[in-house]
């Protein structure tokens, strides 16, 4: 009997997604395996009705090679996607048919949370699947390695613009990040350069500085925040008005991750937490082009880029690492290798223990790569270096 693949994808959209779900379906299917595409990440699993069929082709769709053809062509995941963390479901979002029914009994409940990881293993079992292929950031991998600890066959694919996989240097999705925010602020000059402001970019970036890093420095924008350094507001103030001055057309440009502190603020959050504990973040750029205007007396122009960093179809780098993580897995399959990550160590593909996720966070490496004091990526020595300075 054909071993049967499922296929996920969680967390925020990537470019690369549709590439890693095309390998990996043409892979398994030359092999002779089912594969089975999951909507709407771990949402899909925890919402699926055991005693309702319906649930089971909103939820479920088996792939064919036809119809993930032309998916590559595209940015984003034609599966969908979600913050679902069935290790962790509010009480208040339980879904409406696990409340009374014989498979709804938690593992443990924390307060004013239920694990439904028995659960979700259950739907994984009834549909038949043999090993579950979840592509997504350590958020999403975590309840991978939840799975992998109960001891069903997972292997993972790591995404996040933020190339914050703790286990990888490289993720999906980071170099086409890197490649718009390049863009936007090259194009955002002319605007800051004709009014003779000061440039305020504010990218995403929760814990690791790395987008805000690079893109500041291909960009050659004057300055960079980052997560891993609070800054101090007047001294910045102090180096973006002389960055400004010294500019022949009188104007400065700086990024900063959504992360980033200001020396005696917190981190800047909105909303309620989602599954996995976080809360909104964004708006830091905003507050301190307020800041630097009130200090200097200087016009400011803030651009929050957002969601616009990981739009449109993948680069050419992220075409490549997403169909080689796919195929990567194809391999896995074929030797029947499970509790994997796939990943990049030193310009070369590998693997690692899945649960290596959950053994760090990773960060920029700021004495390697940052100048502390002058608030700038600094790279003090290029012999050796990885491509992407992770």
């Amino acid at each position: 009997m054909a071993k049967t693949i499922g296929i996920l994808t969680g967390g925020g959209d990537v470019p690369g997604l549709n590439p890693a779900i095309k390998s990996v379906v043409a892979g398994a299917m030359e092999m002779g395996y089912r594969v089975f595409g999951i909507r709407r990440g771990w949402g899909g699993l925890l919402h699926y009705d055991l005693n309702e069929p319906s649930t089971h082709d909103y939820y479920i769709k088996e792939l064919s090679y036809n119809d993930v053809r032309i998916i590559d062509r595209t940015g984003g995941t034609f599966l969908h996607t979600s913050r679902t963390n069935p290790q962790k479901v509010a009480e208040k979002d339980v879904p409406g048919f696990l409340k009374n029914s014989k498979w709804g009994k938690p593992i443990k409940t924390l307060p004013g949370y239920v694990d439904f990881t028995d659960y979700t293993v259950n739907v994984l079992s009834n549909l038949g699947i043999d090993t579950l292929v979840p592509i997504g950031g350590d958020d999403t991998l975590s309840f991978a390695v939840r799975l992998h600890k109960e001891g069903y066959p997972v292997i993972g694919i790591p995404k996040t613009m933020d190339n914050d996989v703790f286990g990888t240097d490289y993720c999906i999705g980071f170099s086409t990040a890197i490649t718009r925010s390049v863009e936007f602020i090259t194009n955002m000059r002319t605007s800051v350069g004709s009014h003779e402001r000061i440039g305020i970019v504010e990218l995403f970036g929760r814990n690791s500085g790395e987008t805000s890093l690079i893109s500041a420095y291909l960009a050659y924008v004057d300055r960079a925040l980052i997560p891993e350094v609070p800054f101090d507001v007047h001294k910045l103030c102090d180096y973006i008005v002389d960055d400004k001055r010294n500019n022949p057309s009188n104007y400065a440009i700086l990024t900063i991750s959504e992360g980033a502190i200001i020396e005696g603020m917190e981190v800047i959050e909105t909303g309620e937490e989602d599954a996995y504990g976080h809360k909104k973040l964004g708006g830091v750029g905003q507050i301190l082009a307020e800041q630097i205007r009130q200090i200097t007396g200087v016009n400011t122009m803030y651009q929050q880029l957002g969601y616009l960093m990981r739009s449109g179809a993948p680069d050419s780098l992220d075409r490549m690492v997403a169909m080689s993580f796919g195929n990567l897995v194809s391999q896995l399959l074929r030797r029947n290798e499970t509790g994997k990550l796939v990943a990049l160590h030193g310009g070369k593909y590998t693997t690692v223990p899945i649960d290596m996720v959950l053994a760090g966070r990773k960060r920029v490496d700021v004495p390697a790569y940052y100048d502390m004091e002058t608030l700038r990526p600094k790279i003090k020595d290029f012999m050796g270096v990885p491509m992407f300075l992770s």
